[in-house]
């Protein structure tokens, strides 16, 4: 089969399409013929080194995928924990979902990571509810595309940061309550002026050590913030007296090294309550641009503009 590998630790150029080995079918696994791979941060990140696979998982990159069962030729899409950036990949049975009804098989490859990761963090962790008040870093992201459509399904009111006026009205347009754009405004204190001083009760965050304390400050009576990422980086400075003043909870978690009985749990839960909200109309695919798997490089550079809003697929 032809896959996309990363030929050295390096930027997006070192991404080759070549002939490698049809990938190992363990027990418990299914094998899919993939049709399309959706890109993640973490994608970038093991292409520069920073970022490694499991040990025992595919070394190329690509963690979701839909496609179809070769041993009984059902369309269905997956959570991998690496391995979606070629032709096939093996993939343990539990991990697997069936298309959402209305969804493209291409389109359905945005949906496993984003849905996993919103809500085995957002929902199963911090116990996000109908009636709170939820802020989103990174609104257009692919992951705040998805979680914007799935709190506003369930009777929350959104808050989204972001980088431009035109994502700010995708955002909008998603569902948002309310846009703020970091560059131009100090999002604590608009958090203040929307919540009459409360501050919100979840808040789902990519950005780590810069935005720590402002996330702190930004939150209510025992308010919850949940950490996925570090894009401004992994240190910081905070006042740690507000964790106890306001009882804040702070949360962390990756998907990626979690188990496979894990995942399990998290992708049963995806299909019992996003699934339903996708097959009603509620929660649509948001995807960018479309490239060919050979065009991986060119969909990398893409990503690291962060000049994109929502998914960016690979189509095998």
């Amino acid at each position: 089969m032809k896959a996309v590998v990363i030929t050295t630790p390096g930027g997006p150029e070192v991404l080759k399409l070549q002939e490698v080995e049809d990938p190992q079918v363990k027990d418990d696994d299914v094998l899919i013929k993939v049709e399309a791979t959706a890109l993640n941060r973490a994608d970038t990140l093991q292409r520069q080194g920073k970022y490694p696979p499991p040990k025992g998982e595919s070394e190329y990159p690509g963690l979701e995928c839909s496609g179809t069962i070769q041993s009984v030729g059902k369309n269905v899409c997956a959570l991998i924990s690496g391995g979606g950036y070629a032709e096939k990949v093996a993939v343990p049975a539990g991990q697997v979902l069936p298309i959402p009804p209305g969804v493209s098989l291409k389109d359905a490859a945005s949906f496993p990571e984003v849905a996993c990761t919103v809500w085995s963090t957002v929902f199963m962790t911090s116990k996000l509810s109908s009636g709170e008040t939820f802020l989103i870093h990174g609104g257009s992201s692919g992951i705040g595309t998805f979680a914007i459509q799935m709190a506003k399904y369930l009777g929350v009111k959104v808050f989204v940061t972001a980088g431009s006026d035109e994502k700010l009205k995708v955002c909008k347009d998603l569902g948002a309550d309310v846009g703020i754009n970091y560059k131009t405004e100090d999002f604590v204190a608009r958090i203040k002026e929307e919540t009459g001083g409360k501050g919100v009760d979840v808040i789902l965050d990519n950005v780590g050590g810069p935005y720590f304390q402002k996330n702190l400050e930004s939150l209510g009576l025992d308010g919850r913030l949940f950490i996925i990422g570090f894009m401004g980086g992994v240190k910081t400075e905070a006042n740690i007296s507000l964790l106890l003043a306001k009882r804040l909870t702070v949360q962390a978690a990756g998907l990626r090294t979690r188990s496979i009985e894990n995942k399990a749990e998290i992708v049963r839960d995806v299909e019992k309550n996003v699934w339903p909200a996708i097959a009603q109309g509620k929660v649509k695919p948001v995807v960018y641009k479309y490239f060919p798997l050979s065009e991986a490089g060119e969909a990398h550079k893409l990503m690291e503009t962060s000049s994109h809003i929502g998914k960016i697929l690979l189509l095998a």
